[in-house]
Formats: C-alpha cells, sequence, structure tokens
C-alpha cells in the first residue's frame, strides 16, 4: 500500500500542471504581448501564382497583385555576376530545360522560362504567359513597393542574404518582407543580417514547436517567430507528389495531418499574434480545409481561385 502513496502526490501534481498549462493556451494574453505585424496576409500567391502564369515572372506577380493577393511568396538566388534573382531553383533544368545553374551564369545569360511549366502543387497541370524572362528580386520590389513579400532562402550563401538585406533596406520594406528558411543554420545568418524583419519558423522549430505543444510548455514559453508556413496534409499524394518516398505512404501521411493540424494550438498562436499560412492550396476543398483548422492566410498556386473563394465564402 506504502508503495502507491506517491500517487496522491503525483497525481494531484500532474492534474494541476495539466489545467494550469490548459488555462493558459486558452488565455495567452496573460503571459505574453500580442505580437503586432505591419500587415495580415488571408491571400497569399505561391511563386506568384504559378498555376495562372509562368512562376515567379514579374507577369505572374503583377496577376497576383491584380487578383488581391495580400502577399507574394517567393525564392532568390544569387548569378555569377552578383544579381539576386527570383527563382525556385537553383539548377535551371526543370525550369527552362537547360542544365545550367544560376550561380554559373551572369544575369543576361539566364535562359527563358519553358513556354509551358508544370505546376509543382498540381501534378498534371501547366501554367504559361507571355513573360518567360527571370526577374530581378529589386525589380519585384521596384514594382510592388507595398506588398508584403515572403523571401525563402534555399542555400546558405552569406553573399545572397547580405544582398537581400541590402535591397530591403533600400527600399524601406523591413516590416514588410519576411524571412523563410527551412534551414535553423540559414535563418540564423538572415536573422543576423537584418534582425528588423520578421521570420517564419524554421522546420526544426516547428518540430520543437509541437514539442512544446504535447508537453504543455507552450503557454509558457516565448516565441520570436511571426509567421508558421506548412503544408496543409491532405494535398499530398493528391495534388503534389513529395519526392521523399516515407510521404507517400498514406498512413505517415495521415499521422502527420493528426499530429500538426491541431484547432488549438493554430487558435494558441493567432492569439499570440502568429499568422498561420498553410500551402499550398490549389482547389476549394483544400482552402476550406485550411480555413476550418485555424489557418489566417492560404498559400495558393491560383490567386483568381482563392480571391473567389474569400469574396464568396468568408
Amino acid at each position: 500500500m506504502a508503495s502507491y502513496l506517491y500517487l496522491y502526490y503525483l497525481l494531484p501534481a500532474v492534474g494541476g500542471y495539466a489545467l494550469t498549462s490548459l488555462f493558459f493556451l486558452k488565455n495567452p494574453h496573460i503571459l505574453h504581448k500580442k505580437k503586432k505585424t505591419a500587415f495580415y496576409s488571408k491571400h497569399i500567391s505561391h511563386r506568384g501564382g504559378s498555376g495562372e502564369r509562368i512562376e515567379n515572372t514579374l507577369e505572374a506577380f503583377t496577376h497576383a497583385v491584380e487578383m488581391g493577393t495580400d502577399m507574394l511568396e517567393l525564392d532568390c538566388h544569387l548569378t555569377k555576376d552578383g544579381h539576386v534573382v527570383v527563382s525556385h531553383d537553383e539548377e535551371l533544368l526543370r525550369q527552362t530545360g537547360h542544365d545550367v545553374s544560376i550561380s554559373s551564369l551572369n544575369f543576361e545569360d539566364l535562359p527563358l522560362y519553358k513556354e509551358t511549366l508544370e505546376v509543382t502543387f498540381n501534378i498534371g497541370h501547366y501554367s504559361t504567359g507571355s513573360d518567360r524572362n527571370i526577374c530581378l528580386l529589386e525589380d519585384v520590389f521596384r514594382k510592388f513597393p507595398h506588398v508584403p513579400v515572403n523571401i525563402e532562402v534555399k542555400e546558405e550563401n552569406l553573399a545572397l542574404i547580405e544582398k537581400i538585406s541590402d535591397l530591403v533596406k533600400k527600399y524601406n520594406r523591413e516590416d514588410i518582407s519576411v524571412w523563410a528558411s527551412v534551414e535553423c543554420t540559414i535563418m540564423a545568418h538572415c536573422r543576423e543580417m537584418n534582425s528588423s524583419m520578421p521570420f517564419s519558423f524554421t522546420l526544426k522549430r516547428g518540430l520543437h514547436l509541437l514539442l512544446l505543444y504535447y508537453t504543455g510548455l507552450l503557454p509558457f514559453v516565448p516565441l520570436e517567430e511571426s509567421f508558421l508556413d506548412f503544408y496543409l496534409p491532405q494535398i499530398i499524394n493528391r495534388t503534389f507528389i513529395p519526392d521523399i518516398q516515407t510521404l507517400r505512404n498514406s498512413f505517415v501521411v495521415f499521422l502527420i495531418e493528426r499530429l500538426t493540424m491541431r484547432k488549438m494550438m493554430f487558435k494558441h498562436l493567432k492569439d499570440r499574434g502568429i499568422q498561420i499560412n498553410l500551402f499550398v492550396c490549389n482547389e476549394e476543398r483544400d482552402i476550406e480545409a485550411a480555413f476550418a483548422v485555424g489557418a489566417t492566410g492560404v498559400m495558393t498556386d491560383y490567386p483568381s481561385l482563392l480571391s473567389n473563394y474569400i469574396k464568396t465564402r468568408i
């Protein structure tokens, strides 16, 4: 009997901790000051809306803005002669048909995009357009001075990060330009280069966030990030076929969805001023599911589809 006495102390302690955690999860304003970003993005155009125009071109960005997008999402790389260009890939075979890299070419020698380009997150569907030029990040900033931009950095290139930061400062848009990267080391360099820009969770920090949530520690831990960008799991293996073989397993995707799509966690983050953007939603049912689970913003390749949904359904 004496061996079970510890339960009289342990169970109330665990119960008290769980109740306290739940209380602060639902009332984060007691412990944390709500973040205030300079913009709120419900409508995000992935690669400028790569389902309706050729990805990452000025034509695509222009079309997305005309459709009422709140934020443009793009990726950047550095040319041999030091220009920051907008391109998802460093290696240009998929986009242009030429087996060359951006870093090996001067800006004026970059090849044109293909006349038609498959939409990465909508397999079997293609986009086209009159603009096939790889554009400069500076041209995007110059043409859309007041449009927020999510800038993903995929390579640990300090020269690239510095030039992006310099352009952001030059066009006085630190409050509407967002650092994004999957890698913690790259994000650390971005933040060291320009700490005034808001930034998103990396993959490792996202896993850390889930751990904090499931252990009940999330309400007590300060979070510096302002954005959480994550896949809407239901698109995986339907409109998007991942390269990682493990993610092609339907049970794995089911587990990811169950573990990550937590309304209570998203509401807690939203109440702390952190925006939750789910991607890449290219069908109405996916847009609906993203907003239903608590996303504050949806990222899409079809800006006109999302605009119509928001106008008619929200």
